[in-house]
């Protein structure tokens, strides 16, 4: 029989001073909450923004740059263009001439997205800059699939040679891109294969070289942050965003939803770009294009490895990227805020989305669930309840969240992505949920997994 358990708080104390105790530990429990799904909202942001960015760059490559037809008839046979996308092409027939045998092997790899701030030196784009977004992400050939470990940048590390204990995003600023890898494989015992690093101005560009993206603005946006320079001001409907459009469309978080309302925009702002590359008349854009990747993309991925990567992205099903952020918990010292990471979770971690090892439970107890939605999808949570009740799925809590986007979170690791396709073959309303994996914190209660019915 399934039981429910109403909140998100449950076994308070009733009265006294125990009542005041454990509401500051409701309260402190609810703040940790919030930092840790503001933490998540920002990985999902900052992957969105890199993956974004470089898909731009290799889809308009791969798609367009390697049809040297095209290329011929646009630029002419004899152009620099045509002759050097004729010999990207002529070189993938070639495997002896890159690490990655099609499409990059049959060893996973482990590829580095680094997202860094703007320099103040103008002629010089990356020196003293800081990683603001670090993305560890597992890409397999075999199975086509990829899996995503953000790294808060606020992690408390030590850094090689010497510099002692600093945040982990400092270690770009002090000794670059080779520190940065030195001390996340030291930290985490992970072997860094690739690393593609993607500067602040890179979107602003590419949609410059686009000459506009077509966008559904969801409503009114308008905002002025003239300390900031940014200005909003945008009609809900069809549009053709700008440049400066575009960023504030990206920028815009004053609404109930927040960080989540920038990371769904930036999902539809996504495929807004994507479909202005699949047009036939892009090929005319690629110059402009290219030379947005080659200043604002920096990598030691070669042509043929990111064409490579390109023909790999085409098979992946995005709905089964799993993620996750390193487990910690934030510390001060002094006038200095720290993420310390909590050792056998983020081994936790690394060891299912990493190192991708299987965990056969030999537990006979049933899978217990969490339920939450919002408002708007409370006859939706009704199906789904009835459909896992049908599968054998207790559902030991339940309750009301704010607006957010839907998610299946695996708390425990008996709960796989093969688990979550099994079970939305009988429930299809949770068919391209976003998988998470996330091991400390619990949105209602201490579950095998949560399901968050949101959306539109």
């Amino acid at each position: 029989m399934t039981t429910y358990k109403q909140g998100s708080s449950p076994n308070f104390g009733r009265s006294g001073r125990g009542v005041k105790s454990n509401n500051d530990k409701s309260k402190a429990y609810l703040n940790e909450m919030r930092k840790r799904q503001e933490a998540h909202a920002r990985f999902v942001r900052g992957f969105v923004f890199l993956f974004f960015v470089v898909v731009i760059s290799i889809v308009a490559v791969f798609y367009f740059g390697l049809k040297t037809d095209f290329c011929a008839r646009h630029f002419g046979e004899d152009s620099p263009i045509t002759k050097m996308f004729a010999n990207m092409s002529a070189s993938n027939a070639s495997k002896s001439e890159a690490d990655f045998s099609l499409p990059f092997g049959l060893r996973r790899k482990n590829i580095l997205l680094l997202g860094v701030d703007v320099s103040d030196n103008p002629d010089d784009l990356w020196t003293g800059t800081r990683t603001d977004t670090i993305i560890l992400v597992n890409v397999d050939s075999r199975t086509k699939s990829i899996n995503a470990v953000s790294i808060p940048r606020d992690s408390k590390v030590y850094l090689p040679d010497g510099n002692g204990i600093q945040k982990i995003n400092a270690a770009h600023s002090i000794g670059g891109v080779e520190m940065t890898i030195k001390t996340i494989e030291n930290t985490l015992g992970v072997k860094i294969d690739r690393y593609i690093m993607v500067h602040d101005n890179a979107v602003r560009e590419i949609v410059k070289a686009l000459g506009g993206v077509d966008v559904y603005v969801e409503k009114n946006m308008h905002y002025n942050d003239y300390a900031g320079n940014l200005h909003i001001n945008l009609s809900k409907g069809n549009q053709h965003l700008s440049p400066s459009e575009a960023v504030g469309y990206l920028r815009f978080r004053h609404d109930p939803m927040g960080d989540i309302g920038r990371t769904q925009r930036q999902q539809w702002f996504l495929r807004g770009v994507l479909s202005e590359l699949k047009k036939p008349e892009t090929v005319t854009k690629i110059p402009d294009i290219v030379g947005v990747a080659r200043k604002y993309i920096k990598t030691n991925m070669s042509m043929y490895e990111l064409t490579q990567f390109a023909m790999l992205m085409k098979h992946v099903d995005m709905d089964k990227i799993e993620i996750a952020t390193l487990p910690g918990a934030p510390n001060k010292k002094g006038y200095i805020s720290y993420w310390i990471l909590d050792p056998d979770k983020t081994q936790e971690v690394l060891n299912r989305l990493i190192y991708r090892k299987k965990v056969v439970s030999d537990s006979d107890s049933p899978v217990t669930a969490s339920l939450v939605y919002t408002d708007n999808k409370v006859t939706e949570a009704q199906n789904i309840r009835a459909k896992l009740k049908d599968a054998g799925v207790i559902i030991s809590c339940e309750s009301h969240v704010g607006k957010t986007h839907s998610q299946f979170i695996a708390h425990k690791s008996r709960i796989s992505s093969d688990f979550y396709n099994d079970l939305k073959k009988s429930i299809d309303e949770i068919d391209g949920y976003q998988f998470v994996y996330e091991p400390a914190i619990f949105m209602c209660g201490d579950t095998d997994f949560t399901l968050v019915v949101a959306g539109k």
